[in-house]
C-alpha cells in the first residue's frame, strides 16, 4: 500500500470526481474547502470509500461531511492508519 500523501489524495479525488470534473489540485489546495474546489458531498463520500478500500480507513459519513478540506481529510485518515498500524 502506498503512503497516503496529499498527492495520493489528489489522485483519488480526481478519480472520484471523474475526468474533466476535477479542480486544479496541482497547487496549494489542502486548506481549500471541497465546495470551493468543485467537489460535492457525493464526490467526497466516494473518496472516503476509496480510502477505506485502498487504506483500510473507515470514516463515518458524519466525519466525512465535517472535514471540509482535503488537508483535514488527509489528517483524519492518517490518524486512523497510524492507530491501526
Amino acid at each position: 500500500m502506498p503512503e497516503l500523501t496529499l498527492g495520493e489524495l489528489a489522485r483519488i479525488l480526481r478519480e472520484c470526481a471523474g475526468e474533466g470534473e476535477s479542480a486544479d489540485l496541482d497547487g496549494e489546495f489542502a486548506d481549500v474547502l471541497f465546495a470551493d474546489l468543485g467537489y460535492d458531498s457525493l464526490a467526497v463520500l466516494e473518496t472516503a470509500a476509496r480510502l477505506k478500500r485502498d487504506y483500510g480507513v473507515d470514516l463515518t459519513d458524519d466525519e466525512v461531511n465535517e472535514v471540509g478540506t482535503p488537508g483535514r481529510l488527509l489528517e483524519l485518515a492518517r490518524r486512523q492508519i497510524a492507530a491501526t498500524s
